[in-house]
C-alpha cells in the first residue's frame, strides 16, 4: 500500500464552570483517568489533548496527581497540549478583549502548570466566525481545529477535506485542520484498524493526507472504559504500515503550499434568537463589560471583575449541548452569580448612587426600565410591563432565570369557574392561547410616566378589541425602594356591560431546586405542605411567604386584597424535540382575585415583593 496517513489524534473534555463535584468526578473517572492511563502505556501514538481551564483547575485541587502523568507525557513529547478559553467561552459572542483575555489566562496556566506553551487551540462547540483568526493569532495560536462540514460550507470538497489550509482575517493567519466525522463513526462502527485501512485503500496512488480524529468512548464504568481504550490503542498499533501518528505543530513544520480558505458563520448566534435565555445572559453579559470598562484607576479591581465576567461566557451557558447546556439551572445560575459578582464589583462602596434608568438592555431597539438597587436589580421590558430580571445582589440571585418563562407580574384575565388545573394549563402556555384568557402578558403597554426622582415607573393598556375580556384596561406601576418592589394595578371597565373574571399576575421565581430541602412555602406564618406532585392550592391569603434555604434568604408576597393561589414547578425538557430529561425550571405562583366590573368602573390592588436575608 504506497498510500500514507497522517494522523492528528486528539481528545477533548469540559465540564460546565456551575456544574457540581459529582459530574466532574464522573468525567474524570470515566473518561479522563481510564483514557490517559491507558495512552500512558503505548508511548508511540501521539495525542493533541485539550482540556478546558475549568476541568484543569478541579482536577488540580482533588486530583493532582493525574496532572502529573499529563505533565510526563508532555515532557517525553507524546502530548501536544492545545490552548483556548479559559472558560471554555462561546467565542464568536465576546469582546475581543475577552477573547485574548481567556486565551492567555488559559495559556499562562498551561505553561505554568506543564512547562510548555501551546502552538494551537480548541474552538468550544467549534463555533467559528472568520474574525476570530485575528485575536487567536495575536495570542500565538498557529492552528485550530473545524469540523470537515464547514470545510465543506467553505467550498472544500474531495482530497481537500483532508489537508489543512490557511485562513485569514485582517491580515492575520492561522492554520486549520479538519475533523473527521466519518472516520470517527467508521472506527466506532468497525475499528480503528478497519476504518483506517479502508480509508488510506480510497486515496489516489502515492498521495499522503492528513486527518484528524477526536474519539470516544461509550460512557458505562471505569473498568468497561480502560478495557476499550486499550483495545483500541492496540488496533492504532497495529496500522504502522501505512500510518503515521503526528502532531499540527510537527506536520506544519517546514510546510508551504496550502490551500486558502474562508469559513461561514457556524452556530453561536442564532442561539440569541431560539433561547431567549440565552440572550438574556448575552445582554447582561454585555451590560456587564460596559461598567467594568467604566472603572478608572483601579487596575485590580478592574482585573478582578473581568475574570467574573469570564466565567459566565462558557459555551454551554448559550446552547442546549452536552447535558443540557441552557436548559440546566445550576449553569445559568453560575452565570449570573458571576455576572452580578462583576457588577458588585465595579460599585464603589459607599459612593453607589440607586437609579432608575430607560435602556436597550436586550438589544432589541426598544427600551427597557432598570431599577439599579442597593440590594435588588429590578428590569421591565414594555411587553407585559412584567419584571424579566430580578436580581437580589447580596446573594448574586436572579430570581427570574428560568427556561421558557416570563418572569414576575406577568397578567391573565381569566374566566370566573375555571378549574386549578385549567389555571396552571393557562399559565403553562406562556402565550394564553387557552380558551377564553387574555394574556396581557404578551401586550404591549404604553409608558404612562417615569418618575426617576422617585424611582418609580407607570405603564398603561387599553382595551383590546376581539379579545377575552377585551373591553378591560389597565393601569399599571413599579416602585422600588431598598428591599420592597411594589406593583400597583388600577383596572377599568370600558366596555357597555357587566363584567366578571378572575386576574392572575403570574410570578415566577427560581430557587435552587424544587422541593422543601429548597423552598418551604407559609401562609402568613403557618407552613404549609404541598401534593406530592409539588403543587399547592391555597385560599384567601393575604400574605405568602418562600423561604429560600439554599440562599438563606426570605421572599415575602404581600397583597392588599386577600388572593387565592395556585402554586406549582416548572420543569422543561432539554433539546428542540422536547426529549428527557426535564430540569426544574422555577416555582410558578398564581395569585386569583375575583373582579365584578360594572361599566367605567375601576378596581384597584397592590402587592409587595420583598426580599431579606
Amino acid at each position: 500500500m504506497n498510500q500514507y496517513i497522517h494522523l492528528v489524534l486528539g481528545s477533548h473534555a469540559h465540564v460546565p464552570y456551575g456544574a457540581g463535584d459529582d459530574e466532574f468526578e464522573q468525567t474524570y473517572s470515566l473518561k479522563l483517568k481510564p483514557f490517559i492511563s491507558t495512552l500512558y502505556k503505548y508511548p508511540k501514538i501521539q495525542l493533541n489533548l485539550h482540556y478546558s481551564g475549568v476541568l484543569l483547575h478541579w482536577i488540580e485541587k482533588v486530583h493532582p496527581e493525574f496532572l502529573m502523568l499529563i505533565e510526563d507525557l508532555v515532557s517525553r513529547k507524546q502530548v501536544e497540549l492545545l490552548g483556548g478559553g479559559f472558560y471554555e467561552p462561546m467565542l464568536p459572542l465576546i469582546s475581543i478583549q475577552d477573547k485574548i483575555g481567556q486565551v492567555e489566562l488559559l495559556t499562562t496556566y498551561l505553561r505554568k502548570q506543564f512547562g510548555k506553551r501551546p502552538q494551537g487551540c480548541w474552538i468550544p462547540g467549534l463555533c467559528w466566525e472568520q474574525n476570530l483568526v485575528s485575536p487567536l493569532s495575536a495570542c500565538g495560536m498557529a492552528y485550530t481545529f473545524l469540523d470537515e462540514g464547514q470545510f465543506v460550507q467553505a467550498g472544500l470538497s474531495g482530497e481537500d477535506l483532508y489537508a489543512p489550509c490557511i485562513s485569514e482575517d485582517q491580515g492575520k493567519l492561522i492554520t486549520v485542520f479538519p475533523i473527521s466525522g466519518k472516520l470517527k463513526a467508521d472506527i466506532a462502527q468497525s475499528s480503528p484498524y478497519t476504518a483506517l485501512e479502508k480509508f488510506a485503500a480510497s486515496l489516489p496512488p502515492d498521495q499522503d493526507r492528513v486527518v484528524s480524529v477526536f474519539p470516544e468512548a461509550a460512557d458505562a464504568d471505569p473498568a468497561s472504559a480502560e478495557l476499550f481504550w486499550h483495545e483500541f490503542f492496540e488496533d492504532l498499533s497495529r496500522c504502522e504500515s501505512f500510518l503515521e501518528f503526528t502532531g499540527p505543530g510537527k506536520y506544519l513544520k517546514g510546510r508551504r503550499g496550502l490551500k486558502k480558505a474562508y469559513f461561514p458563520d457556524f452556530r453561536g448566534r442564532q442561539y440569541l434568537i431560539e433561547y431567549p435565555e440565552a440572550n438574556g445572559i448575552y445582554s447582561k453579559m454585555v451590560f456587564s463589560h460596559t461598567l467594568i470598562n467604566q472603572l478608572r484607576g483601579d487596575k485590580s479591581r478592574k482585573r478582578t471583575a473581568r475574570e467574573e465576567l469570564w466565567k459566565a461566557q462558557g459555551v454551554d451557558v448559550f446552547c442546549p449541548i452536552g447535558s443540557g447546556g441552557i436548559c440546566r439551572s445550576g449553569i445559568r445560575k453560575a452565570a449570573y452569580r458571576a455576572l452580578l459578582g462583576a457588577e458588585k464589583i465595579t460599585r464603589e462602596t459607599g459612593a453607589f448612587i440607586p437609579s432608575l434608568m430607560n435602556f436597550d438592555f436586550d438589544l432589541d431597539n426598544d427600551g427597557e426600565y432598570l431599577f439599579q438597587g442597593e440590594r435588588i436589580n429590578c428590569y421591565i421590558r414594555p411587553e407585559g410591563a412584567s419584571i424579566f430580571e430580578l436580581d437580589y445582589l447580596p446573594k448574586a440571585w436572579n430570581y427570574l432565570d428560568a427556561v421558557r418563562r416570563r418572569g414576575a407580574f406577568s397578567d391573565r384575565l381569566l374566566p370566573i369557574g375555571v378549574s386549578p388545573d385549567d389555571v396552571i394549563n393557562a399559565a403553562r402556555g406562556g402565550d394564553g392561547t387557552s380558551s377564553g384568557v387574555r394574556f396581557c402578558g404578551g401586550e404591549r403597554f404604553e409608558l404612562a410616566e417615569m418618575e426617576k426622582g422617585h424611582g418609580k415607573v407607570s405603564f398603561t393598556l387599553p382595551g383590546k378589541r376581539d379579545a377575552p375580556f377585551g373591553q378591560i384596561g389597565i393601569e399599571k406601576s413599579y416602585q422600588l425602594r431598598k428591599d420592597t418592589l411594589t406593583a400597583a394595578y388600577t383596572l377599568t371597565n370600558r366596555g357597555a356591560e357587566t363584567t366578571e373574571f378572575q386576574f392572575a399576575p403570574v410570578i415566577d421565581l427560581s430557587f435552587s431546586g424544587e422541593g422543601e430541602e429548597f423552598v418551604r412555602v407559609l401562609k402568613g406564618n403557618t407552613g404549609v405542605k404541598p401534593e406530592p406532585d409539588g403543587r399547592l392550592f391555597l385560599k384567601d391569603a393575604e400574605a405568602l411567604k418562600f423561604q429560600d434555604l439554599k440562599n438563606e434568604a426570605i421572599i415575602n408576597l404581600g397583597s392588599a386584597k386577600a388572593f387565592d393561589a395556585c402554586i406549582f414547578p416548572v420543569r422543561s425538557p432539554c433539546g428542540a424535540d422536547g426529549s428527557a430529561p426535564e430540569f426544574y425550571q422555577s416555582t410558578c405562583i398564581i395569585p386569583l382575585l375575583r373582579i365584578t366590573l360594572q361599566s367605567g368602573e375601576t378596581w384597584e390592588n397592590e402587592f409587595t415583593l420583598k426580599i431579606s436575608h
